[in-house]
């Protein structure tokens, strides 16, 4: 059994990107694994300050929800980032978690896969490189890391629009072959 941590960027309740990261949670409690789900809209964390003190003590310096985000996300075996695309990028909310794990740079951390979720209400499939691509900048950092696979829901903006896309079961499957 592995530990699967899901970071849900979504500022919405019940947002589209959240339905994708419910799926995928689903399938991988399903095949066994301990789920657990964090949403970011529920934590109150700052940005980084780029001291990079955290890299000389291996810990960040504001004391708030982004330091035990990091130290589950270190302990995490896959780790899976839930992200509506906004300006064709990641959620700022999301962006800002990532430079809050800095701390896991040349740190003994569990994970070796991350899983990117994403939906967007346009429907290209092009809409989702930006966002894989702040992702995967994040993911390469770490050598033992390594990107597992990519699902986007396109054509899905209000809440509830992202019942019955194909997405969904894409997701409940990868968190099943985990």
């Amino acid at each position: 059994m592995s530990r699967v941590l899901i970071i849900s960027s979504s500022p919405r309740k019940g947002g589209n990107s959240e339905m994708l990261a419910l799926s995928f949670a689903k399938g991988a409690q399903e095949a066994g694994h301990d789920v657990e789900i964090i949403r970011l809209r529920e934590k109150h964390y700052g940005f980084c300050k780029g001291c990079l003190a955290c890299q000389k003590t291996g810990s960040c310096v504001i004391h708030d929800d982004a330091v035990k985000i990091a130290a589950k996300m270190h302990d995490a075996h896959t780790l899976v980032f839930a992200t509506p695309v906004y300006y064709y990028s990641i959620s700022g909310q999301l962006k800002t978690m990532l430079d809050r794990a800095n701390p896991l740079f040349d740190s003994d951390y569990a994970f070796t896969r991350a899983y990117v979720l994403a939906t967007a209400a346009e429907d290209a499939p092009d809409v989702v490189d930006g966002a894989v691509k702040a992702i995967r900048g994040w993911v390469d950092c770490f050598d033992r890391c390594h990107l597992a696979d990519i699902i986007f829901a396109g054509g899905v903006n209000n809440i509830g629009e992202i019942a019955g896309h194909p997405a969904l079961d894409d997701a409940y499957q990868a968190g099943r072959e985990i």
